[in-house]
């Protein structure tokens, strides 16, 4: 295996180089790197640090570590004491190189199963970002996560409905394609994650959640209480969805009637779920990231999570160039909109999903009326 010293944030980290001559799928290599990732370990850098400022002692089990460059990072530029685990040979050779190259001596590298590790033991801060779905690993993860989960799916396909069978199998819900999709994916995410948790007498409280390119981020903040359990599956529902006029409707709870009938034209509607309808980000704890990735130069991570605080709480977020296809009419800006939206006394943001992504709580066809008074 060829190999290349890179380096991110402060930390350098010894990498597999690909084969240029194909394309490059990540997980071809001997050991899996994706430079494409960056940005979600400088989050993972910015948010950690700020969960830990009080609590330096804490715990940070990176539990598929491949070449270990997330839990390196954790380790040198936050300082937290880190366990990086992978039961593949190769890898397990390369973290403890990158160890030794880093000269981290608060670093232990181990060569195990990842649910076997986290079924043996217990951790301040649990990290899931394997290639693919977490769906194997969430169980083994909620029960060792004391206080902070954080979690990468990049199988947003059937997260986001478009391998409705897959969604199912991994995560017990009933996904759906929408113009809202990456949307449905972190929900669906959330949802399960808040179920496996309440199996261990947990609840979670989300801090920062996103969808970026091809995967999704969450990062909840952990407490085992029965009570606490009980009133977080309380934010757990239903989603119907109007494919003819747009239309979407939710409903809390796991055990509820959703109408087949569209409550604006009437069409039959679509459901999907259980999943996550409470909030998706803490706007205090996204603030702190903000100004953490400003004093480390993450640029890129600022503007994202700044999106991610200033975005409604309302569950699914429209999309302004399909509602104007749909209208046969050219779409103006989309701050435009939100504004218009605000001056009519409506809540309205813009959101980190797309560009041309927006919430409100107006109606859909509220909506279609303030777009037609725009042109």
């Amino acid at each position: 295996m060829l190999t290349k010293i890179i380096t991110e944030g402060t930390t350098s980290v010894e990498v597999p180089i690909p084969d240029e001559t194909s394309s490059f799928p990540p997980s071809s290599t001997a050991v899996f790197y994706n430079p494409a990732m960056r940005m979600n370990r400088d989050i993972a850098v910015a948010a950690i640090a700020c969960f830990s400022k009080t609590s330096p002692e804490y715990t940070y089990l990176d539990a598929l570590s491949a070449s270990g460059i997330r839990g390196l990072r954790i380790a040198k530029e936050v300082g937290l004491n880190t366990a990086m685990s992978d039961w593949d040979e190769t890898s397990f050779e390369l973290i403890k190189k990158n160890i030794t190259l880093n000269n981290l001596s608060n670093c232990t590298a181990v060569k195990r199963n990842a649910n076997v590790v986290m079924l043996d033991g217990s951790f301040d801060i649990t990290d899931l970002d394997p290639f693919g779905s977490p769906a194997p690993f969430l169980d083994a993860a909620c029960r060792a996560t004391k206080r902070l989960l954080c979690i990468t799916a990049t199988d947003t396909a059937p997260l986001c409905g478009a391998h409705k069978k897959a969604g199912i199998r991994n995560y017990a819900a009933v996904p759906l394609k929408t113009e809202y999709y990456p949307e449905m994916g972190v929900r669906i995410l959330m949802g399960v994650v808040a179920r496996a948790l309440a199996k261990h007498d947990k609840a979670m409280t989300p801090l920062l959640s996103y969808a970026s390119a091809h995967y999704v981020r969450i990062f909840a903040s952990v407490k085992k209480d029965i009570n606490e359990a009980d009133k977080c599956l309380e934010n757990m529902g239903f989603l119907s969805h109007c494919f003819n006029c747009g239309q979407r409707e939710w409903k809390y709870g796991l055990a509820v009637h959703i109408k087949e009938e569209c409550s604006g034209c009437g069409h039959t509607t679509t459901p999907a779920g259980p999943l996550w309808l409470g909030r998706l980000h803490d706007s205090d704890f996204c603030g702190e990231v903000i100004r953490e990735a400003e004093k480390r130069g993450f640029k890129q991570v600022e503007k994202l999570i700044a999106a991610c605080r200033d975005e409604l709480e309302t569950p699914m977020h429209y999309d302004y160039h399909k509602i104007c296809k749909s209208l046969g009419i050219t779409a103006m800006p989309t701050g435009e909109l939100v504004l218009a939206l605000k001056e009519r006394g409506f809540n309205a943001s813009r959101t980190h999903f797309s560009g041309i992504s927006f919430k409100t709580d107006a109606g859909i066809e509220t909506i279609k009326k303030i777009v037609r008074e725009l042109v």
